[in-house]
Parts: structure tokens; sequence; C-alpha cells
């Protein structure tokens, strides 16, 4: 509003010069690459003056203070997630390190009950939906889940309105919580994410979940009556081997063993889906070389080779994974720099379209347009994406500060290779990783002096 009272000074060339300069949003025209012979990055340079060498990030403390949205739409259409979304907290410090959205949404925030409360009925009477979700990183990890549950169940007992969390970490889950989130009727299966196969797998990636966790939760599961149970993994994860994989296989089976003995039914399944690893900027991963698609593809065979041969089990155990040549092409989008953006124009041009669609993704016109697009380059898809760089090599986002410092992890890469795990420092000492420090935040978790009205006895949205 104060550039337009100004009357645009320079229209849109001076909007982006005060925007750089402010530091609020990076606006790459304003900086230049320059580029070593062998095709890495030299630096970055502003070329703008008063425009910052690294643009920072910006954290909102009180998420109370943005009850997002605060008038939610309701498309026209039927979409796939028919649900109104509430974000409970925000930021997460368990420290997976494949996972860049916790890595770079740190510290964690959470948001009061009361104000939970009071979004969820705003949305409900602004949308009319039947559904909840209560959203976040790791949603059942809330200091005040519990509460914040029981309450919304109460108030919405009776009538036709349902909450759900998306998948949940198998040592955060409870039997509890799962039944206030069925209360209504509707319960439908029980999704965990242990992401690696083997223990040593998730010791590398620090997934501190022991497959003693896992069989523990999901016979407390199919002992209170569910059916189903969905677990999540990845294929390529750094220093994997095919018996890492094949491991999952061994996994699946314990699963539907233990849950027909607590259940004493056979109608119990366990649906196995997984997927490429693919390594992201600002997570201890971002020096990794990917998995070639060659060798991911026929671990995920062997895979679904173990779980048919179960011959007393594989029935119960379903099976989907993505092919390794869509996380090749994700891994060059992830990790590119700036010239990555010819590819991206050149495939779109000779007809790339909704691509996250696997009817719709072809290979081939990717790796044709990435050839011709940097064929002047000393670069090519294998020197994005399977390449390993070393400590001292400019990295495309390192101009980018998200709060965590690179010398954190870089050492956290080091921990994964001698598979040390990092516990969660929402309830340890401080590791160090650089984002309250530099960012001038903390970390903000419950009991919150707000509390909750009386829940009514019958409500309904």
């Amino acid at each position: 509003m104060l550039f337009r009272s100004e009357g645009c000074p320079d229209g849109r060339t001076g909007l982006l010069e005060r925007i750089a300069r402010s530091g609020v949003a990076y606006v790459p025209r304003f900086y230049d690459v320059e580029y070593l012979a062998d095709g890495r990055i030299r630096r970055v340079v502003p070329t703008l003056s008063g425009a910052p060498w690294r643009v920072a990030k910006h954290t909102l403390m009180d998420l109370d203070e943005w009850p997002y949205p605060r008038a939610p739409l309701v498309p026209l259409a039927e979409t796939v997630h028919e649900r109104m979304s509430v974000e409970i907290f925000r930021g997460c410090t368990r420290g997976c390190r494949f996972c860049q959205a916790g890595m770079i949404t740190r510290p964690v925030r959470e948001r009061s009950k009361a104000g939970i409360a009071e979004m969820v009925r705003n949305g409900l009477e602004a949308t009319g939906y039947e559904e909840v979700g209560l959203l976040s990183l790791s949603s059942a990890d809330h200091s005040e889940i519990a509460d914040i549950t029981t309450y919304l169940a109460d108030c919405y007992s009776g009538s036709q309105t349902s909450l759900s969390l998306p998948s949940t970490r198998v040592d955060a889950f409870n039997i509890d919580l799962a039944n206030e989130l069925s209360r209504n009727g509707r319960r439908s299966g029980l999704t965990f994410a242990p992401e690696g196969g083997s223990e040593r797998m998730r010791k590398v990636i620090n997934k501190q979940v022991t497959e003693e966790d896992l069989i523990r939760t999901v016979a407390a599961a199919y002992g209170a009556g569910w059916r189903q149970v969905k677990l999540y993994f990845m294929c390529g994860l750094p220093t994997e081997t095919d018996e890492d994989v094949l491991q999952i296989a061994r996994l699946a089976a314990e699963v539907i063993r233990v849950g027909r003995q607590v259940s004493g039914r056979r109608d119990i399944r366990c649906t196995v889906s997984i997927g490429g690893f693919v390594p992201k900027p600002h997570t201890p991963f971002q020096w990794v070389g990917q998995l070639d698609h060659e060798t991911t593809d026929a671990r995920l065979i062997a895979l679904r080779d173990a779980i048919r041969a179960n011959r007393e089990y594989g029935k119960s155990i379903g099976y989907r994974y993505h092919g390794g040549q869509a996380g090749i092409i994700e891994g060059l989008l992830s990790r590119g720099d700036r010239r990555v953006g010819r590819v991206i124009r050149l495939a779109w041009e000779r007809g790339a379209r909704f691509d996250g669609w696997s009817e719709h993704f072809d290979f081939e016109r990717w790796t044709l347009a990435t050839d011709d697009a940097l064929s002047d380059e000393p670069v090519d898809l294998d020197w994005y994406t399977l390449r390993e760089r070393d400590h001292a090599e400019v990295l495309p986002w390192d101009h980018l500060d998200s709060g965590l410092d690179r010398e954190w992890l870089w050492e956290d890469w080091q921990d994964a290779l001698a598979e040390v795990g990092v516990e969660d420092c929402r309830w340890t000492p401080c590791f160090d990783c650089g984002v309250c420090d530099q960012m001038g935040t903390h970390i903000q978790v419950g009991p919150t002096d707000l509390g909750l009205p009386a829940a009514p006895a019958m409500s309904s949205p």
C-alpha cells in the first residue's frame, strides 16, 4: 500500500528492488551465479546495492495470531480431500534426516487448544464439511493432542463430523487417541511410516522407531478392532543394500502374523507403500548421490516377489510402489540450479503436463529435454542426481538461509554414516542446529494457558 501511495516509482522493477533490499523475499533477478569450469557453482553474488548476500526465512511465532484460513473456500466440484483442514502446530524437531519440511520449519510452535477449537468451529460453520483433519508434520506429537481430540469428539458427538490425523508416528500412537478419532463411527485404516525396512536403515535416517515399537503398536490396533494398517517406506536411502529393502517383506509378514494372533481373525490386511528416496536441500542428505533408477526398480521388484512368495501371509499384504524413473526427475528438480529452468521449459514445450500422474509421465521426454537444454553445459542428468557432493561445494541454495547451520547439517550427515541417532530437542538439551540462535526464535509447546470452554452435550456443525 505504501508503494502505491508513493505513485509506484519505477513500476514493477522498483517494487522488486524494494522487496529485495528489505530481505523479506528472494528476488532471483538481482543475484548472479558464477560457475566453475566443471559446472559447479563458484559463488552467488547480489547485483543490487543493498540486497543481502543471504536471504533469511521469516518465522511466525504465535500461530494463534494467524488462524489460517479465516474464510475457507468450498469448491463446486468434489475434491480428493473433502475435509476441513486445521494446522495444529508448525515445525518438527524429530530430526528425520530425509525430511526437508521438518528441517526448514523449525522451531516447533504449537497452536493453543482454544485456538484450534475456534478454528474448527468457524471452519465447519463456513463450509459444512463432515470431516476435520488435524494437520501438522506429526500431529500426534502435539503436547495436548489428547485434550484436543477428546474435546472435539465431545463437541461433535452424535453429528456426522469425524476427526482424522495424517500418518501417525509409531511411537506417538495410542489406542485411546485412535478411539477418540473414530468415536463417530468412522473407523478407517491406520497409517504408519517406518520409512526404513531394517533397524540399521532407521538409524541412518534417524527414524528412531524399533521393530518392537512397530509390532507392539500394530498389535494394539488389531487387538482393538482395526483390520487395515498401511506402512510407508522408502527405497534408495543412503548406504542402503538389497537386504535392507527385503527386510520390509519380513516385517510386513510379522505384522500380519501378530495381527492374526491378537485378533483371532484372518481377515486383517497390511498394505506396504514404497517410493524412491529423493535428496532434498537444507537436509543432512543434501550432499548425497541419488540411487540410479535401474537399481531402485530392481530392488522394488525383488521386494514385490518376496512378498508374493510368502504362501502363509503374502495374500494379506498389499504392495504399492512408484518406479525409479520419476524419482530421478524429481531429484533433478529438487537439487537443480537455475540452469534446470531451461529443462523445465523445453519439457513443457514438448508436451509435459500433469507429470505427477504416472499415466502422463514420460521419462524419455525429460531425459531428451535435459540433454538438449544442457548440451552447451558441462553438466547432465546424472551430474545433478547421481553425483555425491563434497563438503566444500557451493550448493545452489546456500544463499537462502533456513536458519540451519551448514556445519551442523554436515555433522549430522556424518552421524548418519556412523548410524548415530539424534534425540528430539523438544525434550532434550539443544543440539545447536542454529535455528533458534540465528532466527531469534524458540520452541513453543504446551500446556497452554488458554483453556477450552465446556463442550456441549450434543452439537452439530
